[in-house]
């Protein structure tokens, strides 16, 4: 049933596998869309499950299948300790992510775990899922699909810059809203920083005393990707296979790494942006303020910082926002943004049927 307001748990796992997003979210549609978060919380993987998640590109079908399975097990117990927690009441979906395993969109190839029947059934109810397969099987990137969300909840920023595993931004040119992965962030900056025993570098204080490796500089700007137009996406297989080589801590500290590594990225984002923008910042690099400082310096930029809620969670709004348009059957996957034959409304839904019991405690 078409309506205009909804509640709504958004879901989101990020290629940084800092852990799994949840918001509970009411949206509503008047002339505009707009929201009110009322809970959100980050539940962090164990190292098990970071392990698990990281090598899963490198198993094989069989081994795929039983990890998906085991980890919609999972997203479901975590879903439903989120309910139990806050003791939220009448939902009408949750709108998952899933997380992201396999992304090679060229060839056809995109895969997001967690997205199975059985999370509806698990958790008893309604779910919306499965957001980027039928954007690569029209012929697009499948990512990044947060500018839907960007254009209808933001739209006053001149850009949206999102500083998760990737930087990607979205920006309306034209009639049209157009979007793409800008290079790597925290997918190679979480890494190095758990060399020295942290799982980030806080506000980029390590990278800040490191020393400028302008050999690695020039090799890392030197990638092909960045001659690319978009659309364009980026991938962990891309990272595995073109970046973690050079990146060598063996031969080099980590502070320099990330010293060096911060001025790739603060260079690659500011050769996207026009002069004297606004731009709009969420994801973890967010609180990143060498990184920010450094991107400033290459580009006079307007940098607007959120409320942290919003910088943490906006993903996983935004996912909710999505499973909401395609419970509608409104598009929610832009043409312009992934380089798809059409704009579409993209995900499955899974309709609850009796809840089926398992035992959570195995996860």
């Amino acid at each position: 049933m078409i309506k205009n307001t909804y509640s709504i748990i958004g879901v989101m796992s990020g290629t940084s596998l800092d852990g799994m997003d949840l918001v509970l979210v009411t949206l509503y549609k008047g002339k505009t869309w707009n929201f009110i978060l009322h809970y959100s919380e980050t539940v962090p993987y164990s190292k098990v499950w970071k392990k698990r998640l990281k090598n899963g590109f490198q198993l094989t079908s069989k081994d795929l299948k039983t990890l998906d399975f085991e980890y919609t097990l999972y997203v479901a117990k975590v879903i439903s300790s989120f309910i139990q927690r806050h003791q939220i009441k009448n939902i009408d979906a949750v709108c998952s992510h899933g997380h992201t395993i396999l992304h090679q969109p060229e060839k056809g190839l995109t895969l997001q775990i967690g997205n199975l029947p059985e999370l509806s059934d698990l958790i008893g109810l309604k779910v919306v899922c499965d957001f980027r397969k039928q954007d690569v099987a029209l012929g697009g990137q499948g990512a990044p699909l947060v500018p839907v969300g960007d254009a209808l909840l933001f739209s006053q920023y001149d850009y949206c810059l999102n500083l998760g595993g990737f930087a990607n931004a979205s920006t309306k040119n034209g009639e049209n809203r157009i979007a793409y992965d800008i290079c790597p962030v925290n997918i190679v900056m979480n890494p190095l920083a758990e060399k020295l025993g942290f799982s980030y570098d806080d506000q980029g204080k390590i990278a800040s005393k490191g020393n400028l490796l302008p050999q690695l500089l020039k090799q890392l700007n030197a990638l092909p990707f960045y001659q690319r137009a978009p659309p364009k996406s980026l991938g962990l297989e891309w990272v595995i296979q073109e970046v973690f080589p050079l990146m060598n801590s063996e031969i080099h500290s980590v502070p320099d790494l990330l010293r060096t590594f911060s001025e790739h990225v603060a260079m690659q984002l500011a050769a996207n942006f026009s002069e004297g923008a606004t731009i709009f910042v969420t994801g973890g690099g967010a609180f990143n303020l060498y990184l920010l400082k450094r991107l400033k310096y290459h580009k006079k930029l307007k940098i607007i910082i959120p409320e942290n809620e919003i910088i943490e969670y906006k993903e996983a709004l935004i996912f909710g926002l999505l499973g909401v348009l395609k419970l509608r059957g409104e598009n929610n996957c832009l043409a312009s943004v992934t380089g798809a034959k059409k704009d579409h409304s993209s995900g499955v839904i899974f309709q609850k049927n009796k809840p089926i019991k398992k035992d959570f405690t195995l996860f």
